[in-house]
């Protein structure tokens, strides 16, 4: 089965710029990051808080003092570059871990897992802390009866490239340097989620930390409270994940990448006919609505069809008399399933550029009655807002079953702004007003891997219903709150 062939149809116009999500943020100067691992203390020790931490640990232990130091405290978003952790640990093995909790515990110091520093908040860098850096611990095994054994810091196109080697594939997001460990924490979605669920929906089993520095299989029937915790629960809190075992499919033989640009203006009648357009499509079809801020605002519609494209010209085509209006251009494009996933990448490989940025998120619970309600929030901003079209498989896991709640949703609103650590304040402000603006419209959900540290009433917008089990749970495993950081589950 072939999963490199280059697309095998020809282009509905010419292919003379890409059309993933990645290029298009970065086509409006903005960009985007899905989120990581988190966590953060109160304390202010330094390095020398934990003595001989460094002889226990297979990687290296960096300082303050020493000259990896200013590289190994980077995170994605470079509003954070002026963080300063008191230590990064390289773990390259559990025991690596298993010390450095054990060290934080008796320091009484704050303690943060990072995988791929895409915490939107910054939570997995922050000030005076322990990082323990799990970058080392990404092996990727696909066993004989397609499970997949993942290492915590893998990042999601080295598992995208490991899986279709086997004819595998996982369900997950798009950016390529994000680690799989916050992004199936949080739940976990992207172009392959309407058909296979979220990422944490195929976990089977996982690799914990707690706060007592012992390592726990966890999975339906060992520790089974952890396990549905972890499903959704957010990044950094319960202990630290080490590995997964996931349950992956049989990678599709033919992905359709798609893309439907619509005149400057249109932006309610998109937005109106995609909403419900979505409601009625099949599980193989998932759609993005890409909002460009401006005067006034432009869309997008931008997605995957598992198939090939001549049976998703109908679906298309359905949209467009939706909406009513015919889009300036309309680019279409089969791939195998590994050029599908580079694709929606933006690249290659796992590297890219990184991006100081602010954002929040809404979920759509439902349509809306009057898009025009939601094109006035972003019209005259420089703004760009994706909102991922869910439903699908994802809805037929109950609210309840696992720790994500938002089953029903028709979509997740991201709100992304692009700015410099000059005009942050200015650009978080403004961010913090649309996304007020559209709780009126769109309720007060939000989607904890695009975590905002500003959102109001926090804990009940990422958890809903399942926040007083998750409570629960957090004061079970981690009594002392040495995972802690300002929207840490044991601290709603």
């Amino acid at each position: 089965m072939p999963f490199n062939r280059p697309f095998n149809r020809p282009f509905n116009r010419p292919f003379n710029r890409p059309f993933n999500r990645r290029a298009f943020l970065h086509a409006t100067g903005l960009g985007a990051a899905s989120a990581a691992l988190a966590g953060c203390g109160g304390a202010r020790p330094t390095s020398r808080a934990f003595p001989g931490l460094a002889g226990k640990l297979s990687g290296p232990l960096i300082t303050p003092d020493q000259p990896g130091y200013q590289l190994a405290r980077q995170s994605f978003n470079l509003l954070f570059d002026d963080r300063t952790p008191a230590a990064i640990a390289q773990c390259r093995r559990i025991e690596d871990v298993q010390a450095c909790v054990s060290a934080a515990a008796a320091a009484r110091a704050p303690i943060a897992a990072r995988s791929g520093g895409h915490s939107y908040a910054g939570y997995s860098t922050p000030d005076n802390a322990l990082v323990v850096d799990v970058s080392g611990l990404s092996a990727v095994k696909v066993n004989a009866d397609g499970t997949a054994e993942i290492g915590a810091g893998a990042r999601l196109i080295d598992v995208y490239t490991a899986l279709a080697g086997a004819g595998r594939c996982l369900p997950a997001g798009s950016c390529p340097s994000v680690g799989i460990a916050g992004l199936t924490l949080g739940g976990g979605f992207g172009v392959l989620s309407r058909k296979y669920g979220l990422s944490c929906d195929r976990l089977l089993a996982a690799r914990v930390i707690t706060a007592d520095g012992m390592s726990h299989p966890v999975s339906a029937s060992a520790q089974p409270d952890l396990f549905w915790a972890l499903r959704g629960g957010g990044g950094g809190n319960f202990g630290i994940v080490t590995s997964f075992t996931f349950d992956t499919v049989v990678a599709p033989p033919q992905l359709t990448a798609f893309q439907l640009d619509f005149p400057a203006g249109s932006m309610p009648d998109v937005l109106g006919g995609w909403q419900h357009w979505m409601i009625s499509m099949p599980h193989e079809l998932s759609a993005n609505c890409h909002i460009s801020g401006g005067s006034p605002s432009t869309c997008t519609v931008v997605g995957c069809y598992i198939g090939r494209s001549s049976a998703l010209d109908s679906l298309l085509n359905d949209l467009i008399r939706r909406i009513g209006s015919q889009p300036a251009t309309r680019t279409v494009a089969e791939y195998g399933f590994l050029d599908a996933m580079r694709h929606f990448a933006g690249c290659t490989s796992g590297a890219e550029c990184r991006e100081a940025f602010v954002a929040a998120s809404r979920m759509l619970t439902a349509p809306v009655a009057d898009p025009a309600q939601i094109a006035s929030v972003f019209d005259g901003h420089t703004v760009f807002v994706i909102i991922d079209g869910l439903g699908g498989a994802i809805s037929e896991v109950g609210p309840a079953d696992t720790a994500f709640p938002h089953r029903t949703a028709l979509g997740a609103m991201q709100i992304y702004l692009r700015t410099s650590p000059v005009q942050r304040a200015a650009a978080a402000s403004s961010v913090a007003a649309m996304r007020d603006r559209l709780t009126g419209v769109l309720g007060a959900s939000g989607y904890v891997n695009y975590i905002d540290a500003g959102m109001p009433n926090w804990a009940q917008a990422y958890y809903g219903d399942n926040l007083t089990r998750l409570r629960q749970v957090a004061q079970r495993y981690d009594p002392d709150r040495l995972f802690t950081f300002p929207q840490a589950i044991i601290n709603a």
